[in-house]
């Protein structure tokens, strides 16, 4: 894992090494352009999620003059799978466990280490964990991480003193965290994985980004009827399940996939496999099984369900839509969309009209056999017979 941190560290120093403004101020309008390039302070960049960098001091002339500048030994971790961020020629990133970095780019002189405690505060829950976690979010000098017990984490940017932190999961549960939160409009949004270990039922919590306080949630597969639905979305989601299905979880857990849009106010929310992974156990009767395998659209302020689009209706084989969502506007039909676009594990590559969940495009990006195409004047896939193994043993791909 060594030689993996090297790799990022020797690029980010180059890249932060051109940051020209100091104390800059990380909010949804530099979140929006993401400045001249000097910093990367979001997960993806920009809030359009494109990684995309205007720098152009490194080129195909001079990339092979290019060497280590310095290296940075963490013995201690295992894990180094983050997206760093970096801003005003600090990195920031998370290793093994959330342990959480500063570092100046320039040096490599570590400026402060946190450890949240996750191990500690997991207990006999660890046996189950990853270790691993994908990276911080950085808003207006926060620094917010989450820890795969389950806790968000806010922190001081410049010392690394904790704020606040919030148990986003009922800790007596097999949930767990291992997300990059994503911030918008003073608030900070994760989700949770833990369907594979356990009866889990997903959804994604929006907090204040100021105090740690839930602002909403966001439920993606309904639960129990008998204890009522808690909107609208959840009592049309459940005419699409059958049998109990609540007793397995349901699934649709967000371990990854959040984007938010700022030109609809909305956040796009990519969604998990169900629980089980066969639907004739969870849904014997079966249906669409909604929201499993989705992007769905709610407010950004509120949480409340505006749209979606199912990439695999009663879905079957774990192919999830957590992928990331990236942001863009794109030629159609002579017009110019806003457009969102993701390729999940099921094969497919999609552009959709963020403005109301309309499919535009899906074509394989991979070998897929599952399906022979999707169905653009219904949304839906043409599955090839036998893709849901209903007379034994079927291989399919992905």
């Amino acid at each position: 894992m060594r030689s993996e941190l090297k790799g990022w560290v020797a690029g980010l120093a180059l890249l932060a090494g051109s940051a020209q403004a100091a104390d800059t101020v990380v909010d949804d309008a530099y979140l929006a352009n993401g400045g001249d390039g000097g910093n990367w302070p979001a997960y993806g960049r920009t809030s359009t999620e494109q990684r995309y960098s205007p720098l152009d001091q490194i080129n195909a002339g001079n990339v092979k003059k290019l060497g280590i500048e310095w290296v940075l030994d963490l013995p201690k971790e295992r894990s180094l799978i983050a997206t760093p961020l970096v801003v005003d020629g600090v990195i920031y990133f998370t290793g093994s466990y959330s342990h959480t970095y500063a570092v100046d780019a320039r040096t490599g002189k570590q400026l402060w280490e946190f450890d949240p405690k996750t191990i500690e505060r997991a207990g006999d829950r660890l046996r189950i964990m990853w270790d691993i976690n994908r990276g911080p979010a950085y808003y207006k000098g926060k620094l917010i991480i989450s820890t795969v017990d389950g806790r968000l984490v806010a922190l001081d940017a410049k010392t690394g003193k904790q704020l606040w932190e919030a148990m986003t999961v009922d800790p007596r549960k097999s949930y767990y965290v291992n997300g990059a939160p994503k911030v918008f409009r003073d608030k900070v949004i994760i989700g949770n994985g833990g369907t594979e270990h356990e009866a889990a039922r997903g959804y994604v919590t929006a907090y204040d980004v100021n105090t740690g306080k839930q602002a909403w949630r966001f439920y993606i597969v309904p639960g129990n009827p008998a204890d009522g639905f808690e909107n609208k979305a959840m009592e049309m989601a459940a005419k699409t399940w059958t049998g109990e299905w609540w007793k397995h979880g349901g699934g649709g857990n967000v371990w990854n996939g959040m984007t938010y849009d700022a030109e609809f106010n909305q956040v796009l929310i990519g969604t998990g496999n169900g629980s089980p992974w066969n639907q004739k156990i969870r849904s014997p009767g079966g249906g669409d099984n909604l929201f499993l395998c989705s992007i769905v659209a709610v407010d950004a302020d509120t949480g409340e369900y505006k749209w979606h689009y199912q990439t695999n209706p009663g879905e079957t084989w774990d192919y999830n839509a957590n992928m990331d969502i990236v942001l863009a506007d794109v030629k159609y039909g002579g017009q110019t969309v806003k457009a969102l676009l993701q390729a999940p594990k099921n094969g497919f590559f999609y552009i959709i009209n963020r403005a109301n969940g309309e499919l535009l495009s899906a074509e394989k990006f991979g070998k897929a056999t599952w399906a022979e195409r999707i169905d653009l004047k219904t949304g839906r896939p043409v599955e090839v017979k036998g893709a849901r193994y209903e007379d034994g043993e079927e291989i399919v791909w992905p």
